[in-house]
Formats: structure tokens, C-alpha cells, sequence
């Protein structure tokens, strides 16, 4: 019977770090595109800092999110041992076909949606958490640093450019400018370790917690479920940036735009701050990618006018990848779980 239920255990968790795979390689372009496209960081050192700035954040300022995810969309209940694999597993594939295109893609719609197939099957889930919360914040936060971003383009960086300073060698290869690049894309990387190690770590850890027949929050021992969640799932995040974050990398930091150092020290640090806030407030899972992309787009315009960004291919092709794969989360996850169910495995 233990050799039955730790092999139950086993397959969920694999699945969980299969996915963390998959969240590396696409979180990767977020957190270090801007470093990559200015020439700062060589892509081999990415990984390893990439990873240890996403445990990081996951151990320090993860739980809200993870606690949604887990516990806050769907009756809690209802994540044993075959639905979480299904939820995971429905995550892992719609971010697999992304980051085989090489578009970074948002983990937390994927995640939301995943979820959100099984709790509308089973007629169980928290429409109020999704529809009041959730969705109006995935539009509000993009559009946010968009707007940031052009007003700091317009009125902060265009005067100083036209000053001369961007294009000062002197200024551009200082050792404090450079430092600051690397410092904001370690500051992105923490803020996707406080919001999309959840995607994997929440279901985990609620299931984990109704296998032990933990039916309410229970302060200390939630929190080490938590964390030995995020400890399993963390890690993974360096090998799928290994693995994946190359061409994403080329995709996000070379040919969307071609930014400068300053601008650079811009985009993470507005994109970064909103994830945190985003965690740390109400702990909603929000998409990093999208908030890079809304800056990036918002420092093109303010410097090159909205015909000549729009129009790239690029920016089409990330906005219908946007739309795709939550939709291939949702319809897998849905309907594995009807055949679960279907055939006796929930």
C-alpha cells in the first residue's frame, strides 16, 4: 500500500518538474532578454543566475501566490493525486508548444486556466477570485507598464538622449551602469520566482496537504509544504533556461527591439516591480511576459512611434501565442479530466 501511494506521489511531482522545465525556458526571455539584447551578460552564465534568484523568490515571497493556485480557484478537495497530474500536465504541454515556436509565454494564464477547466467540469470553482481578481488584472497590468514605460520614454529618457548621455560610450560601458543591468534582471528573475514557481508548487502542495488529510490552512505546516514544494519545483527553472532560453533570449532581447542600457535598466525594473506587487498583495498569478513585452513596447514607442513597433512580425506572432496556449491548457485540462473521470481515476 505505501509503495502504491509513494508512486502516486512520484508521477505529479515529475510532472511538476517537467513544467518547471518548461516555466525556465520561458521565463527566461523576461528576466534576461534586456541584459542579453544590451550585451551585458553572456548566455551561458543565464541559467545558473536565472535559477538561484527564482528559488530565492519562490522561498521568500511565493506562498500567497502558491496558496491561490493550490487553493483559492477550485475547492481544494478536489486536487488529488490524478487531477493535479492532469492540471500540470495540461500546463507543461501548452507551454512546451510555446517555447518550440520561441515565444515566451505567460505561465499564469496557462496555470489559471488549467485550473479552471477542471473546476468548471466539476462545477466547483471561485468565479468571484477569477473574474474580479484574476482577468481584470492580467488586462490592467499590461497596460500599465505600457504606460509607465512611455511616459518615463517620453519625458525622462527622450530629453536625456537628445542631451547626448545614451549614446556616450563613457557612460554606456561605466561599470555602475552595467552593474545596475544585471542587479534589475536578478530583480526579475526573484519576481518570477514569487509568482510562477506557484503554477506548480500550489497544486502540489494542496494535494500534498489533502493526502495527509489536512482539510484547513494550517499555519507552520502549510508553510513547509510550501516550501518543500518550491524546493522540488524551483531548481528545474535553471535547466529549462538551459535548455529552451536561447531562442527565446534571441526572440525577446535581438529582434523585438533594439534597446539601450538605460532603457534596459527601465523595462525590468517597471515589469519586475509589478509582478511583486501582483504577489506580495493579493498573491495573483500574473504574467511576467506580458508586462516585459507592455514596457518594451512602451520605451519603442515613445522612441520610434507606434507604426514602426506594431508592425513587426514579432509582436503578432507573441500575441497570438498568448491567445493559443492558455486556450490548449484549458481544453486539455477539461477534458482529461472528463476521461478521469470517465473512467474512475478521480
Amino acid at each position: 500500500m505505501d509503495t502504491l501511494v509513494n508512486s502516486h506521489f512520484i508521477v505529479p511531482f515529475l510532472i511538476a518538474m517537467f513544467l518547471a522545465i518548461n516555466m525556465g525556458g520561458s521565463g527566461t526571455g523576461p528576466a534576461f532578454s534586456v541584459a542579453y539584447g544590451a550585451n551585458v551578460l553572456k548566455k551561458s552564465s543565464i541559467p545558473a543566475l536565472f535559477g538561484l534568484m527564482v528559488f530565492l523568490g519562490a522561498i521568500i515571497a511565493g506562498k500567497t501566490t502558491a496558496n491561490t493556485i493550490g487553493r483559492g480557484l477550485i475547492n481544494p478537495e478536489l486536487m488529488n493525486y490524478a487531477q493535479v497530474s492532469i492540471i500540470l500536465f495540461s500546463i507543461s504541454i501548452s507551454l512546451l508548444v510555446a517555447n518550440l515556436f520561441g515565444i515566451p509565454q505567460s505561465t499564469s494564464q496557462s496555470s489559471v486556466l488549467a485550473v479552471i477547466g477542471a473546476g468548471i467540469y466539476f462545477h466547483e470553482y471561485n468565479a468571484q477570485k477569477l473574474f474580479t481578481d484574476i482577468i481584470p488584472t492580467w488586462f490592467i497590468l499590461p497596460l500599465i507598464s505600457f504606460a509607465l514605460c512611455w511616459l518615463i520614454g517620453m519625458y525622462i529618457y527622450k530629453p536625456i538622449r537628445r542631451m547626448g548621455y545614451t549614446i556616450s560610450s563613457r557612460i554606456n560601458d561605466h561599470y555602475m551602469l552595467r552593474g545596475a543591468i544585471v542587479f534589475s534582471s536578478l530583480y526579475v528573475a526573484f519576481s518570477i520566482g514569487t509568482n510562477n514557481v506557484a503554477n506548480a508548487s500550489g497544486p502540489l502542495a494542496a494535494m500534498t496537504m489533502n493526502e495527509m488529510g489536512i482539510v484547513n490552512h494550517s499555519g507552520r505546516l502549510l508553510i513547509l509544504i510550501m516550501i518543500m514544494s518550491t524546493m522540488i519545483v524551483a531548481p528545474n527553472f535553471g535547466i529549462g533556461s538551459s535548455l529552451f532560453g536561447e531562442k527565446i533570449l534571441k526572440n525577446t532581447g535581438k529582434e523585438l527591439f533594439l534597446f539601450g542600457r538605460i532603457e534596459a535598466i527601465i523595462i525590468a525594473v517597471v515589469s519586475a516591480t509589478l509582478l511583486l506587487l501582483a504577489s506580495i498583495y493579493k498573491g495573483i498569478p500574473t504574467s511576467l511576459v506580458q508586462l516585459n513585452v507592455g514596457a518594451i513596447l512602451g520605451i519603442g514607442v515613445a522612441r520610434l512611434g507606434p507604426k514602426n513597433i506594431f508592425k513587426k512580425t514579432a509582436v503578432r506572432k507573441f500575441f497570438l501565442m498568448w491567445l493559443i496556449a492558455p486556450l490548449i491548457a484549458f481544453l486539455l485540462s477539461w477534458v482529461l479530466t472528463y476521461l478521469a473521470d470517465i473512467y474512475g481515476y478521480i
